[in-house]
C-alpha cells in the first residue's frame, strides 16, 4: 500500500481542543434526530432480508467557512462555502465474515473502501433528507450483497488465512453531543484579510525565476455526525483556520523547487500578527532565491540531522503507517512490525505514542485531534513504543491477532470507509541533548565515516511510503530545505535536489539521539480511506547513516519570455 503525506492541505484540518467546547446538553439537533430515525427504520427492514444487514452507520460532515487566495499580489479567490456530505456504511453477513473482508489476489483490492460521497440538502427538510438517506442506503446494501458473495467465493478457493480474527468488532454504543458553533461567532474580517493576503503574495515578485507565488487564509467549522443501528449517537465540532504561503522557483537546469510555510489556529483572530506573517513570507522568498543557484546534491550515504518538523514526517512515514493495525491484517502487507511486539526497535531512551485527544504540542495546535473516530469509537492515547520497546498498535474496529479492540483510530475522509489511520504522533526522549551537543555529534560521525560533511534536513513538503510485499517496503521523505554541515568549520551550505530514502528497519537501527528544538508538522495524510488530518511532534533526531537520491526534475527549459513585471 502506498500512502502520502502532504503539508499543503493543512488548511482543511485543524481541530479544536476540548477546553473550548466542553460537553453540554444539546437542546435539539434536528439533523441528528433525522439520521437516527432513518438508520433505525432502514435497519429494521434490512436485517430481515435473505442476506441480512447486521450493522448500518451514517456519517455526515457538515461544514461552512471562508477561503481567500492571492497570486503575485492579485486576489484570485474569495468566497464562503458550505457542504453537508453523507457517508453510508452497510455491513452484511456477520462480524466474523462480512462484505469488508479482503479479497485476496483480486486487483480491485480498494473496493472495500469505495468512495460514496453524497451531498445532502442544505435545508433541514426531514423528507428530503430521509429520501437521500433511503436511496444511499439501498445502493450501499446492494453493493454489500454483491461483495459478500465474492468474499465467500474467495475464501473458499484460497489457502487458509494467517489471521483468522473477525472482520468487525461490535462495541457498546457511544453517545456524545456538542452544541453547534454559530457562524456569526467566528470573527473574520474579509476585507482586511484580502488586503493582507494580496500583500504577502506580492513578495514573490522579488525574483523573476519565481514562477508561482501565492498566499491564502481559510477557516472552516466542521460538524461531524455519527449514528448507527447499534445505538451510537455522536456529534462533535472541529473548527480550523490556517494561513499559508508557497512559492516555486526554477533553476537554469530546469529543476523546480517549492517552499511552503503555514500557521494554524483554532479561529482566524488567533493567527499570528501581520508582522510575523510578513517576516515568514520574506524568509520563504529569501530561501527560494538562494535555492536557485545552490549546488545540486549528489547521492549520499552518511550521518544526518533532521529538524523537529522533518523528524515528525520521518516518523510518520517510516513508522506510523507500519503500526496501523488493520493494514497488517492484509496478506499483501509487509507486516514490518507485526511480530516485533516486546522487542527493542528504538534506543531505550525513546518513547512514541499517538494521542488524538492532545490539543497542542509546544504551543502549536495539533491537526490530528478528535474525541470520537469515524466508527463511533472513543479516541484513546496509545503508547506504541515505551523505552524503545514496541508495545501496541493503532486499532480500528477491525481486529488483528492479539489486538481485539479499537482504540479509536478508525478514520476516513468524507465519502470513504474508515480504516486504521494515524492521529497525533509524539516522539519523546529521556536523554535529551542540546542543539550544540547534537550538532557536534553529527560532525564527529561524519569525520568517523570519512565524510566531509553531514546533512541537515530543515524543511519538508511531505513524503510517501509503500508497505506492500510486491514492491520494496520503503519510504521517501521529500525535503525542500537542506544544508551541508561541514566538518572543517565552514558555514552550512544550502543544496538542492535531495530526496531522503530508505527502508524502515534499516533506518530505525541508525537512530542515534534526539534533542535540540522541538516542533510539529501538521498535514493531511492520504491512504486507503482518503485524506485525514494528522500531526507529527518530535525533537530533532540524529541518524548515524541515511541515504539520499537525486530528486526528479523537469526537463523543460526556463521560460523564454520574461515575467511581465520584469519587462522594462
Amino acid at each position: 500500500m502506498k500512502t502520502f503525506t502532504n503539508l499543503r492541505f493543512l488548511a482543511l484540518s485543524i481541530v479544536l481542543g476540548v477546553f473550548l467546547f466542553p460537553r453540554v446538553s444539546l437542546a435539539q439537533d434536528k439533523l441528528l434526530d433525522i439520521l437516527q430515525e432513518e438508520v433505525n427504520r432502514e435497519f429494521a427492514v434490512l436485517k430481515t432480508q435473505e442476506t441480512p444487514a447486521y450493522y448500518i452507520a451514517y456519517r455526515v460532515d457538515e461544514s461552512y467557512g471562508y477561503n481567500i487566495l492571492a497570486h503575485f499580489g492579485a486576489l484570485t479567490y474569495s468566497d464562503e462555502g458550505k457542504s453537508k456530505i453523507l457517508t453510508v456504511t452497510v455491513r452484511v453477513g456477520s462480524p466474523k465474515l462480512d462484505n469488508f473482508h479482503e479479497l485476496r489476489d483480486v486487483s480491485s483490492g480498494m473496493s472495500s473502501y469505495y468512495f460514496s460521497q453524497l451531498n445532502l440538502p442544505d435545508e433541514i427538510d426531514p423528507l428530503a433528507i430521509k429520501n437521500a438517506l433511503w436511496k444511499a442506503t439501498s445502493d450501499a446494501y446492494q453493493e454489500a450483497v454483491s461483495k459478500i458473495s465474492k468474499v465467500k467465493a474467495n475464501v473458499s478457493i484460497k489457502v487458509e488465512e494467517e489471521d483468522k480474527t473477525p472482520d468487525f468488532t461490535m462495541d457498546a454504543p457511544n453517545k456524545y453531543e456538542e452544541q453547534p458553533i454559530k457562524p456569526e461567532s467566528v470573527k473574520f474580517n474579509v476585507a482586511e484579510w484580502e488586503k493582507r493576503i494580496k500583500k504577502y503574495s506580492s513578495e514573490f515578485l522579488k525574483d523573476s525565476a519565481i514562477f508561482y507565488g501565492y498566499s491564502g487564509v481559510s477557516y472552516r467549522v466542521l460538524r461531524k455526525y455519527y449514528v448507527s443501528s447499534a445505538g451510537d449517537r455522536i456529534v462533535q465540532n472541529n473548527p480550523s483556520s490556517n494561513f499559508y504561503v508557497q512559492g516555486i522557483i526554477k533553476a537554469d537546469d530546469g529543476m523546480e523547487m517549492p517552499l511552503y510555510k503555514s500557521f494554524c489556529a483554532y479561529f482566524p483572530d488567533k493567527l499570528p500578527s501581520d508582522k510575523e506573517m510578513m517576516l515568514s513570507t520574506q524568509k520563504v522568498v529569501k530561501n527560494l532565491i538562494a535555492l536557485k543557484t545552490a549546488p545540486v546534491a549528489e547521492p549520499f550515504s552518511g550521518p544526518a540531522l533532521l529538524s523537529a518538523e522533518a523528524s515528525g514526517v520521518f516518523f510518520h512515514e517510516i513508522f506510523g503507517h507500519r503500526v496501523e493495525g488493520q493494514r497488517m491484517k492484509s496478506e499483501d502487507d509487509a507486516q514490518t512490525f507485526k511480530k516485533k511486539v516486546g522487542e527493542l526497535v528504538l534506543p531505550k531512551s525513546m518513547t512514541v505514542y499517538f494521542d488524538p485527544l492532545q490539543t497542542s504540542y509546544e504551543g502549536i495546535d495539533l491537526n490530528g485531534y478528535y474525541k470520537y473516530d469515524d466508527q463511533g469509537s472513543k479516541a484513546e492515547k496509545v503508547n506504541i513504543i515505551e523505552n524503545g520497546i514496541l508495545k501496541n498498535f493503532l486499532m480500528s474496529r477491525t481486529p488483528i491477532r492479539d489486538f481485539p479492540r479499537s482504540n479509536g483510530h478508525g478514520r476516513a475522509q468524507a465519502g470513504m470507509q474508515p480504516v486504521t489511520r494515524q492521529s497525533n504522533l509524539v516522539v519523546e526522549t529521556s536523554d535529551f541533548k542540546s542543539t550544540k551537543e547534537i550538532r557536534d555529534e553529527l560532525i564527529r560521525l561524519a569525520k568517523e565515516q570519512n565524510r566531509p560533511y553531514g546533512y541537515l534536513f530543515q524543511d519538508v513538503v511531505g513524503g510517501f511510503t509503500t508497505t506492500g510485499r510486491y514492491m520494496p517496503s520503503a519510504f521517501n521523505v521529500m525535503p525542500t530545505l537542506v544544508y551541508r554541515v561541514y566538518t572543517d568549520g565552514r558555514p552550512d551550505e544550502i543544496v538542492r535536489g535531495v530526496d531522503l530514502i530508505g527502508t524502515p528497519l534499516a533506518m530505525f537501527s541508525q537512530i542515534d539521539m534526539a534533542g535540540g528544538e522541538k516542533g510539529v508538522f501538521n498535514g493531511t495524510c492520504g491512504a486507503e480511506s482518503g485524506g485525514v488530518p494528522v500531526s507529527g511532534c518530535s525533537p530533532m533526531i540524529l541518524v548515524k547513516v541515511i541515504e539520499t537520491q537525486k530528486k526528479s526534475k523537469s526537463q523543460e527549459r526556463p521560460y523564454i519570455l520574461s515575467r511581465p513585471d520584469e519587462t522594462k
